[in-house]
């Protein structure tokens, strides 16, 4: 194979694993459970937090707290879990995304 095809084929390599991390990047992301509902962005940036007042008192608020920070979590879960699936295939290239 000569350089001219290999250059050629990692700049192909490199618009497809940019397409994917695009298509991740762009994705909603969502986590409900009985009091809240959290919505990332694939760049883990939160967009909505949703709090359910009608069924908070004063006493759930702690749980509640801990609700959010496991809504959160389990947001960032999902990204990483659609970000793995995206760019699996590419291998693991440190320092890329």
């Amino acid at each position: 194979m000569n350089m001219q095809a290999m250059l050629k084929q990692a700049q192909a390599l490199q618009k497809d694993m940019l397409k994917a991390k695009a298509e991740v990047d762009n994705s909603d992301f969502v986590s409900e459970n009985a009091m809240i509902k959290v919505t990332m962005k694939g760049t883990k940036e939160v967009s909505s937090v949703e709090i359910k007042v009608d069924q908070l008192e004063k006493e759930d608020m702690e749980m509640l707290e801990e609700m959010i920070k496991s809504a959160i979590n389990d947001a960032n879960n999902k990204i990483d879990d659609a970000t793995e699936k995206k760019m699996g295939k590419f291998g693991n290239i440190p320092g890329l995304f």
